[in-house]
């Protein structure tokens, strides 16, 4: 699909060179149809990584997604250039009066921590319940999804003993579902977090359903009756180093992690990670995209929100 992104945005490039249609703003004023409006709070600390890799599981479909990126306005990013911020991010005051087919909110490196003692807590609770009226479908990503829980459902998260790091294998819960049309009965995705919530947790709520469990990994795949929210605990959207990284990461802090599960051939840090989970990625951001924003939400875009 053609990605519509702000001109020279550091993820411009990089997409290019992998031969991903990307769309400046300049080509798509040229263009008479109506995009989808996607907006994506960014949390990571990662700001360009995260840019990257979600950009480009947004791009294999024919539609045209206008992107736009959320920054928190209560808590200033320091691991991140404030010109990129200032370039390329909003703030919720310059985006509160706007409509929005999609929304994705990021995790957050923030697991040990109470809700309440995040500093923009109150500012994303904001969001959150803004998103009721302003975005037709959201995608809650790692510590998003687990603060979704929290806010919308209070289902807290629980402490895992050891931190799960690898990539696991998944079992499709609803098959006839189409946010898994092409998916094997299996498939494989990678996590990376100190936290979870139970089968019970989900059960306990009807609104929710739970669409896919891994037997290593727990629940992964959530979303309510009425497809307006997804809950996705794994990271579809990291890239063949991404684990490396974090686990390298790691032990420069003397932190001694345990080497990522089922990641490494021979659990040999020295060999190559051999990827297994793009297609699956891919495909299930192929179908969020397709089937639960293009295909309900509302053509004139002023009506999102509106029963």
């Amino acid at each position: 699909m053609p990605i519509k992104i702000m001109n020279s945005m550091p993820a411009q490039a990089t997409l290019e060179s992998e031969n991903i249609f990307v769309m400046t703003e300049y080509r798509a004023m040229h263009q008479d149809i109506r995009p989808l409006k996607v907006l994506i709070l960014n949390l990571m600390p990662t700001k360009i990584e995260t840019e990257t890799q979600i950009l480009r599981k947004l791009s294999n479909s024919p539609l045209q997604v206008d992107v736009e990126f959320l920054q928190t306005a209560s808590y200033v990013p320091q691991h991140i250039d404030k010109t990129h911020l200032d370039s390329f991010y909003r703030t919720f005051d310059e985006v509160k009066d706007k409509k929005y087919d999609g929304m994705i909110i990021t995790g957050a490196p923030l697991e040990k921590m109470n809700y309440e003692d995040v500093d923009y807590w109150e500012e994303l609770c904001t969001i959150m319940n803004w998103t009721d009226k302003h975005v037709h479908c959201c995608y809650y990503l790692c510590w998003g999804a687990y603060a979704a829980f929290y806010y919308y459902y209070n289902i807290n998260k629980r402490p895992l003993d050891k931190k799960l790091s690898g990539v696991y294998a998944h079992k499709v819960i609803k098959k006839t579902s189409p946010l898994f049309r092409g998916f094997d009965d299996v498939f494989y995705a990678p996590h990376s977090r100190g936290i979870d919530v139970t089968v019970n947790d989900i059960e306990s709520i009807p609104e929710l359903e739970l669409m896919a469990y891994s037997d290593e990994a727990g629940v992964t795949v959530v979303k309510t009756r009425d497809s307006r929210r997804f809950f996705v605990t794994c990271h579809f959207e990291y890239d063949d180093d991404t684990l490396k990284k974090e686990y390298l990461r790691d032990l420069s802090k003397g932190m001694d992690p345990e080497i990522p599960e089922n990641y490494f051939p021979d659990d040999d840090p020295d060999k190559t990670p051999v990827v297994n989970w793009r297609s699956a990625a891919q495909l299930f951001y192929t179908n969020w995209l397709n089937y639960y924003v293009y295909q309900s939400t509302p053509y004139e875009i002023n009506s999102v929100g509106e029963k």
